[in-house]
């Protein structure tokens, strides 16, 4: 029988088996709490790390960029929970890998699952890591500030309540797509190495490449292109609008929406188009893994 005539014949609807599969590997994650842990130190050690090195000397450059007085703490907050999203969806397409060594993978493909369900049911699980992990960065940030400068948490986060959740939502919706491309290079190479350098090769690149340590018109030319052309940029920007309350975005001349919202209609517009499409491109190398293991 094809695929798409298990499918038909599972009786479980789309949505159980997207719960089928996130019930799965949140409990994979939650028996393994190693690699949240530890996905999660990388960005805490550059968010201390980066306010201690840089927050003396770079503090002109952001209120110059910015328009008003801010503090580092506050400028790389954004950029961290983008960063922490990224490492998210790198884990994931490793957890792919981890399944496809384990025989675990074959079982679930030759299952009446749908294969959209299989992969939205994963990426949901990642999406609730990172609401716990940008919701302890958030945390963080606003103890360093306070620790620093005595700062409310109105000069924390300028949009209060409402946008400390905006930025979660960026770091989610941020997210989709890198956890897409980790998990079609997972089925492609089916090797956690490779896996592994694949997605790191373009992680770290990516993110000093971007608006995420340092302000654009600053940087060389060539940074500034590449930063135009970069998904880190804008989720950063998006996250970053939310932080400020303002319009942030450099690289994109907007003006129609007014405020912050200059910022984060084009940003978000871009990164759903990246979602729609890396997901879309997932879910065809899911099915076409399925086809083959079928034959």
């Amino acid at each position: 029988m094809s695929a798409e005539g298990q499918q038909r014949a599972s009786g479980n609807g789309f949505a159980r088996d997207t719960w089928i599969n996130l019930k799965r590997w949140v409990l994979k994650t939650t028996r393994n709490p190693f690699v949240m842990t530890a996905s999660l130190l990388n960005p805490i050690i550059f968010l201390v790390l980066f306010t201690e090195v840089f927050g003396q000397i770079t503090g002109g450059a952001i209120s110059q960029s910015l328009g008003t007085d801010a503090s580092y703490v506050t400028y790389l907050v954004p950029a961290i929970v983008v960063q922490t999203s990224l490492i998210a969806a790198t884990t994931s397409g490793i957890g792919l890998v981890e399944d496809i060594e384990s025989g675990m993978f074959e079982k679930v493909l030759v299952s009446p699952m749908h294969r959209g369900a299989v992969f939205l049911g994963k990426s949901l699980s990642e999406v609730l890591r990172i609401v716990v992990q940008t919701t302890i960065i958030l945390v963080l940030g606003y103890v360093l500030l306070y620790v620093d400068s005595g700062a409310s948490f109105h000069e924390y986060v300028a949009t209060g309540w409402l946008g400390l959740a905006g930025i979660v939502a960026v770091g989610i919706v941020f997210s989709v797509w890198f956890t897409a491309f980790s998990n079609v290079m997972a089925l492609f190479t089916r090797d956690q190495e490779s896996t592994i350098l694949a997605v790191n090769l373009l992680q770290f690149p990516l993110l000093f490449l971007s608006s995420a340590f340092l302000p654009l018109d600053i940087l060389p030319g060539w940074v500034q292109t590449v930063a135009a052309l970069n998904p880190i940029t804008y989720g950063v920007d998006a996250a970053r609008a939310l932080m400020f309350g303002q319009d942030v975005m450099t690289v994109i001349e907007v003006t129609g929406f007014g405020g912050m919202w200059n910022t984060l209609v084009p940003a978000l517009a871009v990164l759903a188009v990246l979602d729609l499409v890396l997901g879309a491109v997932a879910v065809r190398f899911l099915n076409r893994a399925s086809s083959s293991s079928v034959q």
